[in-house]
Formats: structure tokens, sequence, C-alpha cells
């Protein structure tokens, strides 16, 4: 990972604490392109399902995934992180991404408009 961040992985550290949040980190670290920065989240309202990683970027797409528990997870976040760095919007849908997020995907944001209330 380089110091030209632009794009985020954001990892929750609450319900399953902060050892978990720094396993995931370290997992994911050595699978993810240069440009990404990883922050530690409080809480992503998703206690149901944990843990939960998320992905963000200016100008695209953010995703929340939840249940996130094996290495195959993990791989698969590896994996979307590379898919949606390529991405100019960001956007994906559940088939392109790796199968293991399939029923996996919390949530897709879209990316925030600038002077575009619609």
């Amino acid at each position: 990972m380089s110091n030209d961040t632009d794009h985020y992985v954001l990892i929750c550290a609450k319900c399953r604490g902060t050892s978990a949040a720094a396993k995931i980190r370290a997992v994911l670290m050595n699978d993810l392109p240069d440009g990404y920065q990883f922050r530690s989240v409080d809480c992503m309202a998703g206690c149901d399902r944990p843990a939960t990683v998320g992905f963000q970027a200016v100008g695209k797409a953010s995703y929340l995934f939840g249940d996130i528990k094996s290495d195959t997870d993990l791989r698969a976040l590896g994996r979307f992180a590379w898919q949606y760095q390529e991405s100019a919007s960001g956007w994906t849908s559940a088939k392109e991404r790796p199968e293991a997020l399939y029923t996996k995907t919390l949530a897709r944001l879209p990316a925030l408009c600038g002077d575009d209330p619609a």
C-alpha cells in the first residue's frame, strides 16, 4: 500500500473487538492494491452480522459487508478491493463481486453527489 491513499477499508472494532479487527487488517494488508488505507470504526451498525467491513472512495459507491468470519471471506474482500479500485463508479452487481460476498453484502450506497440534491 502506498501513501497516495484514495480508497479506504473500514473495519468494525466493536462487536468482535479490536483484536479481530487487527486480524482482518493483517490478512487484508497483503491482498490490497496500492492506494488503500485502513480505518478502524467503532460501529457500523452491522452488529447482527459481525464482523463488518466497508469500502469507500471519493466519487464512488460505498459498500458494507457483514458476516466476515473465514479466510475465504477475507480473500474475497481482497479480490473485491481490486475490483472496486478499478471501477470508475465503484458500482458492481452481486454477480460481479466474488461469490463468497454474495450473501454478505449489507449495503451499497451511491456516491455522494456534490450539487445535485436529486
